[in-house]
């Protein structure tokens, strides 16, 4: 039963590639002046936008938020009849693959956080590897320099895709429904069409000049005489349709061992990739313990490495829990500062992290509150602490400056959705292409648009790039080898209950995205839709200066800041946040809020 609805009218301009997601809002909460000396840090930077939703849906027997609202709607009408969270999981992200092109995905990969209804927590990788014939060096030229563009468009740079796997893992492990009758929603969307809205539109056209060079991606995306598709087209995809089709009827076999794997490596060898049968064949997703930290007597289920997401996540509020956040005030200069520093220590110690199957991840040392409290200790906030001193795992900075390693270049291009039923199993997952639209390349006559992935890899390990800094030889290429991802898939809970679900695109600022809603919650008493409502700010030891949407911080804040030694770098807004927030009514019974990203405008939140 539906409680609670909430007509949202949001406006999207875009993001990277040539598009930029418009930063403001417009709604205040009680608590915006008790910071920022009264002021509402809203307020500033951003023309408006109208109708920013403050309030959440609710409802009692399941929660669907996703960045596609036909997704969403699907995955809510599993729920309907009967199906659990993991049901309606495998059923959004087949649908995104239709209705989200440019991140929803079968030709990338992804991870996802999932949390049983008696408090068990798993951890499923399901993210590109490295085919086998990948090597350190396949991105240089003779001199040693990075090949412009060479991993991030075209086959070259597409890695084993994951996600066919990783949903029939957990359709088979913990699903109640056929896998046809979860997939013939995306293959109806498929076959049938989808009347496109402008956020539709924005999004293909950060990618139409690419297009234009593929003739099996123009054949989709483009119109058949070459022209951009126009708001109000209603757009079908029947190669896809019919690759679904055959993935309902075969499952993995048909996408790893049959026709579609040998059409995508066809077109991978006609176009200068290096995929073989033998990488498809080979490939398993991976089930693992989540990562799991504690905040203020709630307990974090989140991502392990091969993200060192969850590492930074739990690091980060490690720090801040021996601060009285809510005292301080929400984006007080104070606040600000402690977690901005909290951030900087939890950049520069994930610097060095890698695929556990490649690389020993010494993190039990980063995640002891003993070592929270020392960097507590040390910190100073009557100035910046200078980012090139600081050493992986030592809370002492360094007498000298130390080369880092190279900042991540991940993309912010990449989809979440947040899942929960009736019973209280949830799941967080986030899935990518890498780039929108992955690396521009369709595979043959499959309708699949194929990954970029080989580019979240270091592309120089050990080699200082143009501006000095090293490239981290733990996430060098090799092959079978996933690459280092910030995607933190996150679960809370309180009491052996859920409490919260959550996670966002963003690149390498998804932890401090998280972090936002998340301390925006515990800390500050915001509904869900508040909190991901917040302006955010970031700071990941390299670049150093702490970054911020247009509208983030009171002016006061801003330049206390700059006073004392923050250099400010402002942008536009990123990520898109969608989270579930488990409550009780009056009577005590059981309530879903879910909470979508004003930042983007084609989202929704479905409540069943």
């Amino acid at each position: 039963m539906r409680i609670n609805s909430l007509a949202i009218k949001k406006s999207f301009l875009g993001s990277s590639f040539g598009f930029l997601l418009l930063a403001s809002s417009c709604f205040s909460v009680s608590a915006y002046a008790q910071a920022g000396n009264g002021v509402d840090p809203l307020a500033f930077g951003g023309a408006s936008v109208d109708h920013i939703p403050t309030q959440p849906v609710a409802a009692y027997n399941g929660m669907v938020v996703s960045a596609s609202d036909l997704a969403a709607k699907v995955g809510a009408q599993v729920l309907k009849d009967g199906g659990n969270a993991v049901d309606a999981a495998v059923a959004v992200a087949y649908a995104m693959a239709v209705t989200y092109p440019a991140a929803g995905n079968i030709g990338g990969g992804g991870f996802l956080t999932l949390r049983l209804p008696n408090g068990e927590a798993y951890f499923v990788d399901f993210r590109e590897k490295a085919p086998h014939m990948a090597t350190a060096n396949m991105f240089l030229d003779k001199q040693g320099k990075v090949i412009p563009n060479a991993s991030i468009l075209g086959w070259k740079s597409v890695g084993v895709p994951g996600t066919v796997a990783g949903m029939e893992l957990i359709r088979e492990r913990w699903g109640t429904k056929s896998r046809v009758d979860l997939m013939n929603p995306a293959i109806k969307l498929a076959k049938d069409g989808y009347v496109l809205t402008k956020e539709d539109i924005a999004l293909l056209s950060t990618s139409t000049s690419d297009f234009a060079k593929d003739p099996d991606a123009a054949q989709i995306f483009l119109k058949p005489d070459g022209t951009p598709w126009q708001v109000g087209d209603v757009f079908r995809q029947t190669d896809l349709a019919k690759t679904l089709a055959l993935i309902a009827k075969k499952g993995n076999s048909a996408f790893y061992k049959g026709k579609i794997a040998k059409q995508i490596v066809a077109a991978s060898v006609k176009n200068g990739g290096i995929l073989t049968m033998q990488d498809f064949a080979a490939y398993q997703p991976r089930v693992m313990k989540p990562l799991t930290c504690s905040y203020r007597g709630y307990k974090i289920d989140t991502a392990p490495p091969p993200s060192g997401g969850g590492v930074a996540l739990c690091e980060i509020l490690n720090i801040t829990s021996g601060y009285d956040m809510h005292k301080l005030g929400l984006h007080s200069l104070p606040s600000v500062q402690r977690q901005v520093e909290a951030m900087r220590r939890a950049y520069s110690d994930r610097r060095d992290l890698g695929d556990p199957a490649f690389v020993k991840n010494d993190i039990e040392r980063f995640l002891s509150a003993q070592y929270a409290a020392d960097i507590r200790k040390n910190l100073n906030f009557k100035h910046a602490v200078n980012s090139a001193q600081l050493v992986p795992g030592q809370v002492a900075l360094a007498p000298t400056p130390k080369m880092g390693v190279q900042a991540s270049h991940e993309k912010n291009e990449t989809t979440h959705f947040s899942i929960i039923d009736k019973n209280g199993m949830a799941i967080s997952m986030t899935y990518t292409l890498n780039g929108w639209f992955g690396a521009r390349v369709v595979a043959g006559q499959t309708g699949i648009v194929m990954n970029d992935e080989m580019d979240d890899f270091s592309t120089a390990p050990g080699q200082p790039n143009m501006y000095g800094i090293v490239g981290s030889k733990a996430n060098a290429i090799a092959p079978g080898k996933t690459p280092l991802s910030s995607m933190t898939p996150t679960i809370i809970s309180k009491d052996n209950q859920p409490f919260m679900v959550i996670g966002s695109p963003g690149g390498s600022r998804i932890p401090t995205i998280i972090l936002s809603v998340v301390t925006g919650v515990i800390d500050y008493d915001l509904n869900i839709q508040q909190a991901i409502n917040l302006p955010r700010f970031h700071q990941q030891w390299e670049p150093v200066p702490v970054q911020l949407e247009s509208n983030a911080l009171s002016p006061q804040v801003r330049e206390g800041l700059k006073k004392k030694g923050y250099p400010l770098d402002m942008y536009s807004t990123w990520g898109i946040a969608e989270g579930i927030h488990v409550g009780k009514d009056k009577d005590g019974k059981r309530v879903y809020y879910g909470g979508v990203d004003y930042r983007h405008a084609g989202g929704a939140a479905v409540g069943e």
